[in-house]
Parts: C-alpha cells; structure tokens; sequence
C-alpha cells in the first residue's frame, strides 16, 4: 500500500497528468508546513485519453516538458514527484473488518492491523491499493466513533473505503514518468486532491458531494463526518462536449473548443434564438469565405444534452451506492469543464442539491493565472502532502517497522551462516 509522503520541509514536486494539460508545482515546504510555490510548468497534454496514456513517448514529452519548466523557473533539479491518478481504472470498494483488541485498550498497532487487514482482502494480482480512508470504527457494538484509540474494549470494527488501481495502469504511468528520468515517490486520487483544495470543513463535515470536471472524465468525491466515504468516476469530460459541438455544428475541434468557451452555455436562455455566432465551417477559408453564422440556441443545444448526461450518471450512481443521503444538499463543482456558463444552475436541478463552484486558496507565490478550479487537483496535492490523517502516521510507523525487522533477520542469518 502507498501512503502520503511525510510532513516534511524543503523542496517537494506534484505533478497533475490530465487529459488536456500537464501541470508540474514545485514548493518549499517550511518547517511548520507552510509552504510557497519556486516553480509552475504546464504543457498541453499529448498521448493521453481519459486519464490513460496512449502513446508513452509523446505523454513523456509532454511531462518532460512541464517539469523542465518548473525547474527553470524554481532553480533546482527534480527527481522524485507525487502524482495525480484519475480514470476508469480506478475502483472505489467499501470493506467492514472486524479484529480482536490484543491490550486492554485500542492501541495505535490495533488501528493499523485492521487497516491493513481490509487493504489484504482486496489485494490481489492486477490490483493495488493507492488509498485506504475510513469511514468509521465500532467497539463492542458503539458506532459512530472517528479514533478509538485508548478506549477499552475486546472487538474493534472499521468501515473502510479502499481505492485500488489497475497494475497495468500504474505500470504504464510509472514507465512514462521513468522516461522523464524521475521517481514516483507517491500517487494521489485526483478527486480527492481537488476537494482537499476547494471543500470547506464544515462541508466535509456535514455532508457534500465534490465534483472535479476534467477534459477526459469527470470525477466526484463523497465527504460526511470530515471523511471521504465514497468516489468514483465517469469517463465523460469536457473534451466530449467539443466533439459534440466539432460534429453537430460541422467545425474543427479548435473552433468548438472556442465557441464553447467563449459563447457556450449549459442552459437555455430567452435571447438564444436572436443572438447570432459565427461558426467557421469545415473546409472554408477565414480570409476568402463570408462566415456561415447561427443561432447561439443551436450550440446550447448541443452542449445540454451532454452536460445533462454528466449530472445524470453521478446522480445515479450516487442513488445505486446508497450515499446521496450521505452526501447531503450541498454540492460543490471544479476543474477546467466546470467553469462554463450555467454549469451550477444545471447541476443543482439535476441534483437536487445546492451548488457551487469550488475554487483553490491562494498559494504564496502561484499566479493568478494558475490558480482557478483548472488547477484544483494539482493545488490539492500540495495540501495532501502536508495533512496527513492519523491513520497514515501510524500506518507509516507500522510499515516502518515491518520493513526493519525482516532486515535485521537476514543480517544474523548472513552473520551466522
């Protein structure tokens, strides 16, 4: 099982692979674990589709290139990162285990045996665990408890949600990043960094479902109590719209992306039919040919139907989990596809739920041109890297021992035979 880096200081890199963009941060991280940004690089994303790689060497140009940029601007040399993963390929599963206390209260390796024994049962040949967050203990039958540490009892129960990813898919990942000549000391649940980055705790707390529109898929998170208890993704994104504007409005695949952003909408309004846009068509040249226009109506119909899509397999798949109640009223929505207009108002009538746009704090050092719900995930990261759970510190401890003991075993073997 991979876990957080530790909270520490110095030099620390992320690095977001994305569908439509490679982001790479570079940050001090100062002893109290605040931290302020050296470096920024972000290239458009090539041999990517889907949060999966496509081509190894175009996708390890494309990563090259934006971590030479960080480091330029940053002035240091990178060899480890943490980076983003996101994708069909990641499995969102919900395990209850229930283990013997051993000591005459719950101890730190009592939490640890049992995290780990859930982690065990999901394991297996084409999967590996990548997070692991519990939802809740029980001790002799008490629910409801956030850390039972120290209180008396005889059976400690977890219910725990275990995100596990394809081998091959890591593999792949790790085999591109390796031609960049770096380490992957870490990954990290796209959907997860975003809400670490734009959730509010008393969203988290009460119930909130985040939503991280990307290019490729749209990813969500459910948080109750403080925790993470459900995520899972739709492999639909802003990519898909422009296709549907490129193909229904007989355009190239720039001009859709740029009608989409600069007069697209998710809902219809009362003047559509009587604003008109230029819409270059498919063979005509700019400079020769009179430009073919058309209502902004016929491109919100295109758009809608597809946004409606998005809200309404989150919807079911929140209903088929059993977790929209958990979630709440409240809604929140980032990443780069969630930035266009009437994508709250649209979101909230499918969902039922209050909504809104979720977007980073300021970082020390990261410009504002960097810093909106585009780059939610990568922003993310930094702060996973610096808030670590209880639950990771003593699984790290545990691991720590785990890996020394072994060790000092082999050594007398080697010494005495």
């Amino acid at each position: 099982m991979r876990h957080s880096v530790p909270t520490r200081h110095g030099p620390i890199a992320v690095l977001d692979i994305g569908t439509t963009k490679i982001v790479c941060l570079l940050a001090d991280v100062a002893e109290d674990g605040s931290f302020a940004v050296m470096g920024v690089g972000h290239q458009l994303s090539r041999g990517i589709k889907s949060g999966v790689i496509t081509d190894i060497s175009e996708a390890g140009t494309s990563i090259t290139a934006a971590v030479h940029a960080a480091e330029q601007m940053a002035g240091v040399t990178v060899e480890d990162v943490i980076v983003s993963v996101n994708g069909t390929n990641l499995k969102s599963r919900h395990v209850s285990v229930e283990l013997d206390v051993l000591d005459d209260g719950v101890s730190d390796q009592d939490v640890a045996d049992i995290i780990q024994e859930g982690c065990a049962s999901l394991r297996g040949a084409d999967a590996s665990v990548l997070h692991c967050f519990s939802a809740s203990y029980t001790l002799d039958g008490l629910r409801g408890l956030k850390d039972p540490r120290g209180m008396i009892g005889k059976k400690l129960g977890a219910d725990l949600q275990i995100i596990t990813a394809r081998e091959q898919y890591l593999g792949n990942l790790g085999a591109c990043i390796a031609r960049s000549h770096l380490n992957v000391s870490d990954y990290v649940m796209a959907s997860h960094a975003s809400a670490i980055a734009v959730l509010e705790k008393d969203e988290m707390e009460l119930g909130v479902t985040l939503i991280d529109m990307g290019g490729g898929v749209t990813s969500f998170a459910v948080f109750s109590g403080g925790r993470n208890i459900y995520s899972d993704t739709i492999p639909i994104g802003g990519n898909h719209v422009t296709n549907d504007i490129a193909q229904g409005l007989s355009t190239s695949l720039h001009h859709a992306e740029r009608l989409k952003t600069l007069h697209g909408s998710a809902i219809n309004s009362v003047k559509d039919s009587e604003v008109m846009i230029d819409v270059p068509q498919l063979g005509e040249r700019e400079d020769e040919d009179e430009p073919t226009t058309m209502p902004r109506a016929m491109l919100v119909g295109v758009i809608r139907p597809r946004m409606e899509e998005i809200f309404e397999m989150i919807r079911s798949k929140l209903e088929a989990s059993g977790m929209d109640k958990a979630a709440g009223r409240r809604c929140v929505i980032t990443g780069g596809a969630s930035q266009m207009l009437g994508v709250s108002d649209l979101a909230a009538r499918m969902l039922s739920k209050q909504v809104r746009k979720g977007k980073p704090s300021p970082i020390p050092g990261l410009a504002e041109a960097v810093s909106g719900p585009a780059f939610a995930t990568v922003i993310g990261m930094l702060n996973y890297t610096q808030h670590r759970t209880w639950e990771e510190d003593i699984l790290t401890a545990a691991n720590a021992r785990k890996r020394f003991l072994p060790e000092r075993v082999l050594n007398w073997f080697r010494e005495n035979f």
